[in-house]
Protein backbone atom coordinates (compact mmCIF):
# COMPACT_ATOMS: atom_id res chain seq x y z
CA UNK A 1 0.00 0.00 0.00
CA UNK A 2 1.40 3.40 -0.98
CA UNK A 3 1.84 6.17 1.62
CA UNK A 4 -0.99 8.17 -0.01
CA UNK A 5 -3.38 5.23 0.13
CA UNK A 6 -2.29 4.55 3.72
CA UNK A 7 -3.16 8.11 4.75
CA UNK A 8 -6.51 7.88 2.98
CA UNK A 9 -7.32 4.60 4.74
CA UNK A 10 -6.53 6.08 8.16
CA UNK A 11 -8.68 9.15 7.47
CA UNK A 12 -11.63 7.03 6.38
CA UNK A 13 -11.30 4.80 9.44
CA UNK A 14 -11.14 7.79 11.77
CA UNK A 15 -14.02 9.58 10.09
CA UNK A 16 -16.18 6.45 10.40
CA UNK A 17 -16.34 6.98 14.17
CA UNK A 18 -19.43 9.12 14.71
CA UNK A 19 -19.87 10.99 18.00
CA UNK A 20 -23.09 12.96 18.45
CA UNK A 21 -22.98 16.51 19.74
CA UNK A 22 -25.52 15.67 22.45
CA UNK A 23 -27.14 12.73 24.19
CA UNK A 24 -30.67 12.79 25.62
CA UNK A 25 -31.01 11.32 29.14
CA UNK A 26 -34.52 9.86 29.37
CA UNK A 27 -34.87 9.02 33.09
CA UNK A 28 -38.16 7.61 34.41
CA UNK A 29 -40.77 6.52 31.88
CA UNK A 30 -44.43 7.35 32.50
CA UNK A 31 -44.27 8.16 36.23
CA UNK A 32 -46.26 11.26 37.26
CA UNK A 33 -45.23 13.78 39.94
CA UNK A 34 -41.53 12.87 39.81
CA UNK A 35 -40.70 16.46 40.81
CA UNK A 36 -41.44 15.50 44.42
CA UNK A 37 -38.90 12.70 44.20
CA UNK A 38 -36.26 15.09 42.86
CA UNK A 39 -37.17 17.51 45.63
CA UNK A 40 -36.47 14.68 48.09
CA UNK A 41 -33.09 14.19 46.40
CA UNK A 42 -32.31 17.87 47.05
CA UNK A 43 -32.91 17.27 50.76
CA UNK A 44 -30.80 14.08 50.68
CA UNK A 45 -27.94 15.91 49.01
CA UNK A 46 -28.04 18.80 51.51
CA UNK A 47 -27.88 16.37 54.46
CA UNK A 48 -25.09 14.44 52.70
CA UNK A 49 -22.95 17.55 52.28
CA UNK A 50 -23.42 18.74 55.86
CA UNK A 51 -22.98 15.28 57.39
CA UNK A 52 -19.84 14.27 55.51
CA UNK A 53 -18.15 17.65 55.95
CA UNK A 54 -18.89 17.37 59.68
CA UNK A 55 -17.35 13.87 59.83
CA UNK A 56 -14.21 15.01 57.99
CA UNK A 57 -13.94 18.10 60.23
CA UNK A 58 -14.24 15.99 63.41
CA UNK A 59 -11.60 13.52 62.25
CA UNK A 60 -9.24 16.30 61.18
CA UNK A 61 -9.65 18.38 64.36
CA UNK A 62 -9.60 15.64 67.02
CA UNK A 63 -6.21 13.96 67.51
CA UNK A 64 -7.91 11.00 69.20
CA UNK A 65 -9.39 10.12 65.81
CA UNK A 66 -6.03 10.25 64.00
CA UNK A 67 -5.90 6.46 63.72
CA UNK A 68 -5.72 4.03 60.77
CA UNK A 69 -9.41 3.19 61.09
CA UNK A 70 -10.46 6.83 60.86
CA UNK A 71 -8.22 7.40 57.85
CA UNK A 72 -10.51 4.92 56.11
CA UNK A 73 -13.60 6.60 57.59
CA UNK A 74 -12.34 10.01 56.37
CA UNK A 75 -11.79 8.49 52.92
CA UNK A 76 -15.34 7.09 52.94
CA UNK A 77 -16.77 10.50 53.87
CA UNK A 78 -14.71 12.18 51.12
CA UNK A 79 -15.75 9.67 48.45
CA UNK A 80 -19.39 9.89 49.59
CA UNK A 81 -19.32 13.68 49.35
CA UNK A 82 -17.62 13.71 45.95
CA UNK A 83 -19.80 10.88 44.60
CA UNK A 84 -23.02 12.63 45.58
CA UNK A 85 -21.74 15.92 44.13
CA UNK A 86 -20.90 14.19 40.85
CA UNK A 87 -24.36 12.62 40.56
CA UNK A 88 -27.20 14.32 42.46
CA UNK A 89 -26.88 17.95 41.22
CA UNK A 90 -26.63 16.64 37.65
CA UNK A 91 -29.76 14.49 38.13
CA UNK A 92 -31.69 17.43 39.64
CA UNK A 93 -30.63 19.73 36.81
CA UNK A 94 -31.52 17.11 34.18
CA UNK A 95 -34.99 16.18 35.39
CA UNK A 96 -36.22 18.93 37.71
CA UNK A 97 -35.10 21.74 35.38
CA UNK A 98 -35.63 19.73 32.15
CA UNK A 99 -32.02 19.91 30.94
CA UNK A 100 -32.06 16.44 29.35
CA UNK A 101 -29.42 17.19 26.72
CA UNK A 102 -25.76 16.61 27.60
CA UNK A 103 -22.77 17.01 25.33
CA UNK A 104 -20.57 14.03 24.43
CA UNK A 105 -17.57 15.30 26.43
CA UNK A 106 -19.71 16.26 29.43
CA UNK A 107 -21.31 12.82 29.28
CA UNK A 108 -17.94 11.06 29.49
CA UNK A 109 -16.84 13.38 32.31
CA UNK A 110 -20.02 12.65 34.25
CA UNK A 111 -19.56 8.91 33.73
CA UNK A 112 -15.94 9.04 34.91
CA UNK A 113 -16.62 10.81 38.21
CA UNK A 114 -19.80 8.87 39.10
CA UNK A 115 -18.15 5.48 38.58
CA UNK A 116 -14.82 6.53 40.07
CA UNK A 117 -16.38 7.51 43.38
CA UNK A 118 -18.68 4.47 43.30
CA UNK A 119 -15.53 2.33 43.06
CA UNK A 120 -13.99 4.24 45.97
CA UNK A 121 -17.07 3.84 48.18
CA UNK A 122 -17.05 0.08 47.60
CA UNK A 123 -13.29 -0.27 48.08
CA UNK A 124 -13.37 1.78 51.28
CA UNK A 125 -16.10 -0.37 52.81
CA UNK A 126 -13.91 -3.36 51.94
CA UNK A 127 -10.94 -1.65 53.59
CA UNK A 128 -12.99 -1.05 56.75
CA UNK A 129 -13.90 -4.76 56.88
CA UNK A 130 -10.18 -5.59 56.68
CA UNK A 131 -9.54 -3.17 59.57
CA UNK A 132 -12.24 -4.80 61.73
CA UNK A 133 -11.01 -8.29 60.86
CA UNK A 134 -7.45 -7.55 61.96
CA UNK A 135 -8.65 -5.72 65.10
CA UNK A 136 -10.73 -8.70 66.28
CA UNK A 137 -8.78 -11.67 64.93
CA UNK A 138 -5.27 -10.32 65.71
CA UNK A 139 -5.80 -7.74 68.49
CA UNK A 140 -2.23 -7.96 69.82
CA UNK A 141 -0.73 -7.38 66.37
CA UNK A 142 -3.25 -4.76 65.19
CA UNK A 143 -0.96 -1.76 65.69
CA UNK A 144 1.83 -3.62 63.93
CA UNK A 145 -0.25 -4.71 60.89
CA UNK A 146 -2.60 -1.74 60.44
CA UNK A 147 -0.52 1.44 60.61
CA UNK A 148 -1.25 4.98 59.46
CA UNK A 149 1.32 4.61 56.70
CA UNK A 150 -0.08 1.32 55.40
CA UNK A 151 -3.63 2.69 55.48
CA UNK A 152 -2.60 5.82 53.54
CA UNK A 153 -0.74 3.73 50.96
CA UNK A 154 -3.69 1.34 50.49
CA UNK A 155 -6.09 4.27 50.19
CA UNK A 156 -3.92 5.98 47.55
CA UNK A 157 -3.64 2.73 45.57
CA UNK A 158 -7.44 2.31 45.63
CA UNK A 159 -7.92 5.83 44.24
CA UNK A 160 -5.46 5.11 41.42
CA UNK A 161 -6.92 1.68 40.56
CA UNK A 162 -10.44 3.11 40.42
CA UNK A 163 -9.38 5.96 38.14
CA UNK A 164 -7.43 3.69 35.78
CA UNK A 165 -10.31 1.21 35.48
CA UNK A 166 -12.78 3.94 34.52
CA UNK A 167 -10.33 5.59 32.11
CA UNK A 168 -9.94 2.23 30.35
CA UNK A 169 -13.72 1.93 30.02
CA UNK A 170 -13.94 5.48 28.66
CA UNK A 171 -11.21 4.81 26.10
CA UNK A 172 -13.38 2.02 24.64
CA UNK A 173 -16.41 4.34 24.58
CA UNK A 174 -14.50 6.92 22.50
CA UNK A 175 -13.95 4.27 19.81
CA UNK A 176 -17.69 3.65 19.39
CA UNK A 177 -19.90 5.17 16.70
CA UNK A 178 -23.35 6.42 17.64
CA UNK A 179 -25.25 6.64 14.36
CA UNK A 180 -28.64 5.41 15.60
CA UNK A 181 -30.41 6.54 18.77
CA UNK A 182 -28.84 9.08 21.12
CA UNK A 183 -31.33 8.47 23.96
CA UNK A 184 -29.70 7.07 27.12
CA UNK A 185 -32.28 5.08 29.07
CA UNK A 186 -30.90 5.94 32.48
CA UNK A 187 -30.64 8.83 34.95
CA UNK A 188 -27.07 9.81 34.05
CA UNK A 189 -24.46 8.90 31.43
CA UNK A 190 -24.55 5.25 32.44
CA UNK A 191 -21.97 2.95 30.82
CA UNK A 192 -24.30 0.04 30.00
CA UNK A 193 -27.16 1.96 28.33
CA UNK A 194 -24.61 4.15 26.51
CA UNK A 195 -22.46 1.46 24.88
CA UNK A 196 -25.59 -0.42 23.73
CA UNK A 197 -26.37 2.56 21.46
CA UNK A 198 -23.24 1.91 19.38
CA UNK A 199 -23.60 0.76 15.77
CA UNK A 200 -20.06 -0.66 15.43
CA UNK A 201 -18.28 -3.43 17.35
CA UNK A 202 -18.68 -2.77 21.08
CA UNK A 203 -17.19 -6.05 22.36
CA UNK A 204 -14.54 -4.33 24.58
CA UNK A 205 -17.26 -2.20 26.19
CA UNK A 206 -19.42 -5.31 26.73
CA UNK A 207 -16.47 -6.97 28.47
CA UNK A 208 -15.99 -3.89 30.65
CA UNK A 209 -19.71 -3.89 31.43
CA UNK A 210 -19.33 -7.43 32.79
CA UNK A 211 -16.01 -6.77 34.52
CA UNK A 212 -16.95 -3.59 36.42
CA UNK A 213 -19.73 -5.19 38.53
CA UNK A 214 -17.32 -7.99 39.43
CA UNK A 215 -14.70 -5.46 40.57
CA UNK A 216 -17.14 -3.03 42.24
CA UNK A 217 -19.56 -5.53 43.78
CA UNK A 218 -18.89 -9.23 43.78
CA UNK A 219 -15.21 -9.32 44.75
CA UNK A 220 -15.68 -6.77 47.59
CA UNK A 221 -18.79 -8.61 48.80
CA UNK A 222 -16.93 -11.94 48.81
CA UNK A 223 -13.99 -10.36 50.63
CA UNK A 224 -16.27 -8.77 53.24
CA UNK A 225 -18.09 -12.08 53.75
CA UNK A 226 -14.73 -13.79 54.21
CA UNK A 227 -13.62 -11.25 56.83
CA UNK A 228 -16.84 -11.67 58.80
CA UNK A 229 -16.51 -15.44 58.73
CA UNK A 230 -13.07 -14.97 60.30
CA UNK A 231 -14.54 -12.47 62.78
CA UNK A 232 -17.34 -14.90 63.74
CA UNK A 233 -14.82 -17.68 64.34
CA UNK A 234 -12.71 -15.36 66.49
CA UNK A 235 -15.75 -14.24 68.51
CA UNK A 236 -16.71 -17.85 69.25
CA UNK A 237 -13.34 -18.34 70.92
CA UNK A 238 -14.00 -15.47 73.36
CA UNK A 239 -15.24 -17.01 76.60
CA UNK A 240 -16.75 -13.92 78.27
CA UNK A 241 -20.13 -12.91 76.80
CA UNK A 242 -19.56 -9.24 77.68
CA UNK A 243 -16.25 -9.18 75.76
CA UNK A 244 -17.88 -10.93 72.82
CA UNK A 245 -20.71 -8.38 72.76
CA UNK A 246 -18.25 -5.48 72.98
CA UNK A 247 -16.30 -6.84 70.03
CA UNK A 248 -19.49 -7.31 68.02
CA UNK A 249 -20.54 -3.71 68.68
CA UNK A 250 -17.44 -2.45 66.86
CA UNK A 251 -18.74 -4.16 63.69
CA UNK A 252 -22.40 -3.08 63.74
CA UNK A 253 -21.83 0.31 62.09
CA UNK A 254 -19.85 -1.26 59.28
CA UNK A 255 -22.43 -4.04 58.75
CA UNK A 256 -25.21 -1.47 58.43
CA UNK A 257 -23.19 0.54 55.89
CA UNK A 258 -22.44 -2.61 53.89
CA UNK A 259 -26.11 -3.65 53.84
CA UNK A 260 -27.37 -0.21 52.78
CA UNK A 261 -24.75 0.14 50.02
CA UNK A 262 -24.52 -3.33 48.51
CA UNK A 263 -28.05 -4.77 48.76
CA UNK A 264 -29.77 -2.48 46.18
CA UNK A 265 -26.81 -2.71 43.78
CA UNK A 266 -26.53 -6.50 43.99
CA UNK A 267 -30.31 -6.89 43.63
CA UNK A 268 -30.32 -4.73 40.49
CA UNK A 269 -27.33 -6.42 38.85
CA UNK A 270 -28.65 -9.91 39.64
CA UNK A 271 -31.94 -9.18 37.85
CA UNK A 272 -30.07 -7.71 34.89
CA UNK A 273 -32.16 -6.79 31.86
CA UNK A 274 -35.29 -8.43 33.32
CA UNK A 275 -35.82 -5.51 35.71
CA UNK A 276 -38.01 -2.64 34.46
CA UNK A 277 -36.25 0.58 33.55
CA UNK A 278 -38.06 2.58 36.25
CA UNK A 279 -37.25 0.00 38.94
CA UNK A 280 -33.62 -0.10 37.84
CA UNK A 281 -33.29 3.69 37.93
CA UNK A 282 -34.98 3.90 41.33
CA UNK A 283 -32.78 1.18 42.88
CA UNK A 284 -29.55 2.52 41.43
CA UNK A 285 -30.31 6.15 42.26
CA UNK A 286 -31.22 5.32 45.86
CA UNK A 287 -28.11 3.12 46.16
CA UNK A 288 -26.00 6.08 45.02
CA UNK A 289 -27.79 8.82 46.99
CA UNK A 290 -28.88 7.31 50.33
CA UNK A 291 -25.68 5.63 51.67
CA UNK A 292 -23.64 8.87 51.51
CA UNK A 293 -26.36 10.54 53.59
CA UNK A 294 -26.69 7.68 56.08
CA UNK A 295 -22.98 6.93 56.60
CA UNK A 296 -22.21 10.02 58.74
CA UNK A 297 -25.39 9.51 60.80
CA UNK A 298 -24.60 5.84 61.42
CA UNK A 299 -21.00 6.56 62.45
CA UNK A 300 -22.06 9.47 64.66
CA UNK A 301 -24.68 7.43 66.50
CA UNK A 302 -23.09 3.97 66.54
CA UNK A 303 -19.39 4.61 67.14
CA UNK A 304 -18.47 5.36 70.74
CA UNK A 305 -15.18 7.10 69.86
CA UNK A 306 -16.98 9.45 67.52
CA UNK A 307 -19.71 10.23 70.06
CA UNK A 308 -17.06 11.06 72.66
CA UNK A 309 -15.33 13.33 70.15
CA UNK A 310 -18.60 15.19 69.51
CA UNK A 311 -19.18 15.57 73.26
CA UNK A 312 -15.69 17.00 73.73
CA UNK A 313 -16.25 19.48 70.92
CA UNK A 314 -19.59 20.51 72.44
CA UNK A 315 -18.03 21.01 75.89
CA UNK A 316 -15.21 23.11 74.40
CA UNK A 317 -17.68 25.31 72.52
CA UNK A 318 -19.87 25.68 75.61
CA UNK A 319 -16.85 26.63 77.76
CA UNK A 320 -15.67 29.12 75.13
CA UNK A 321 -19.13 30.77 75.02
CA UNK A 322 -19.25 30.95 78.84
CA UNK A 323 -15.81 32.58 79.02
CA UNK A 324 -16.77 35.15 76.38
CA UNK A 325 -19.91 36.09 78.30
CA UNK A 326 -17.88 36.70 81.44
Amino acid sequence: MSPLNSVFFINVTMSSIVHPDYFFISGFAGIPHTKYYYGFLCFVYAVTVVGNIFVMFMIYSDRCLHSPKYIAVFNLALSDLCGSTALVPQVIDTFLFKAHLISFQACLTNMFFVFWFLHLQSFTLTLLSYDRCVAICFPLRYNEIVTKKSMLVITAVLWIIGALAILLALSFITKLSFCKSTVINSYFCDHGPLHRLACNDNTPSIMMNWTCPVVILWLPVLFIMGTYICIARALLKIAAASERFKAMQTCTSHLILVSVFYFPLCFTFLLGSSIHQNARILNMLLANALPPMLNPIIYSLKTEEFRESIKKLYRRKKMHITIRKK
